[in-house]
């Protein structure tokens, strides 16, 4: 990246941010739970929509990527690898409520909306969006319209989820700062190289979310051994989830009323029967492990791993959990979208 570029993206990280700032102050003034998050998308994911380009440095990215699963990881404890056994259970129900969400979606998407098939089924996948955006590419979908209509997917229920979970009983706090004793300096840093190694490991083995992942795992196994106790502190935890949720809104950066209109409608149709879909499976799974119903939704709830990861650790859920349910959905539509894709006439 050459100095101009570089100069040019640090304005643009800047700005997006000073307004992702705003966000969370307006959020917090409203007493809007997970502030810190929703306030930053929302306000950024408008400024996009007016015309001003957002964008968040990959470096920045990354960091924060980083941060956030260490503190994630923090949430492991021995209860968590006691629930290890009774996870394949919330697998299969995964799986089969994927192939629900999709079939239901594609079959309204045409019906309601005048997609062609291929692009419904890219469209009603959901998560895994580049993946999908790719074999839109490569079959000649409507990559416009399957883009914008899964950017409005992640955008609703990281909006949703948090008021979903109120209206179930988890009190939501303002606050996504874990509380305790905090980590020592030396053994912060050590956590931190350690998880960008294995982070790195991951991204060449095409893991997803593979610095979060990596920073979960080294954090989790740091805390269960007693090797890395303590938790991270506000002034790292809070500008990461503002980095997170601003990331969130550059999604909507650069794109025209207009084309917001095309896959708005489906967008907020598809994360309704998605929510409808997740919230009945997790009744059966929730009783089977003897987890709230609330906790195995957030797990099922087909958002960006990222935040669903971020966002189940604010509200109490066991990390573990969250993150293996995420993993899994994106595994089962790496083969569950082109099976699909396959059996639709050309």
């Amino acid at each position: 990246m050459n100095a101009p570029t570089l100069f040019a993206a640090s304005k643009e990280t800047l700005v997006t941010l000073v307004i992702g700032a705003v966000g969370a102050a307006l959020g917090w003034a409203l007493n809007a739970p997970v502030f810190m998050l929703l306030g930053p998308a929302v306000a950024v994911s408008v400024a996009g929509l007016s015309g001003l380009r957002c964008g968040i440095d990959v470096r920045l990215r990354d960091a924060c990527f980083v941060i956030l699963g260490i503190a994630v990881g923090a949430g492991f404890d021995n209860d968590a690898l006691g629930a290890m056994l009774r996870w394949p259970l919330a697998f299969l129900f995964m799986a089969v409520v994927l192939w629900a969400i999709m079939f239901i979606c594609q079959v309204m998407l045409v019906r309601f909306f005048a997609f062609d098939a291929r692009s419904a089924i890219l469209a009603s996948a959901p998560g895994h969006l580049s993946f999908v955006i790719a074999i839109a590419a490569d079959t000649g979908g409507d990559v416009a319209r399957i883009s914008m209509t899964q950017s409005v997917r992640l955008l609703s229920l990281t909006l949703v989820v948090p008021f979903v979970a109120l209206a179930m009983g988890i009190e939501v706090s303002s606050n996504v700062a874990p509380q305790g004793v905090l980590m020592q300096v030396p053994v912060l840093g050590a956590v931190v190289i350690a998880a960008v190694a294995l982070g790195l490991v991951f991204q060449r083995l095409k893991v997803p979310a593979p610095l979060l992942l990596g920073a979960m795992v080294v954090s989790g196994i740091g805390h269960l051994t007693n090797l890395a106790p303590g938790v991270l502190p506000e002034w790292l935890i809070l500008p990461a989830f503002l980095v997170l949720g601003a990331l969130i809104g550059t999604r909507f950066s650069g794109v025209t009323l207009a084309h917001l209109m095309r896959g708005l409608a489906a967008g907020v149709a598809i994360t309704g029967v998605a929510v409808g879909c997740a919230g009945l499976a997790s009744l059966p799974v929730a009783w089977a492990l003897g987890m709230p119903v609330a906790h195995v939704l957030v797990a099922f709830a087909p958002g960006g791993l990222e935040t669903m990861i971020a966002m189940g650790a604010v509200l109490g859920v066991v990390p573990g959990f969250v993150a293996a349910c995420h993993v899994a959905r994106l595994m089962v539509l790496t083969v569950l979208v082109p099976a699909m894709l396959g059996r639709v006439r050309d």
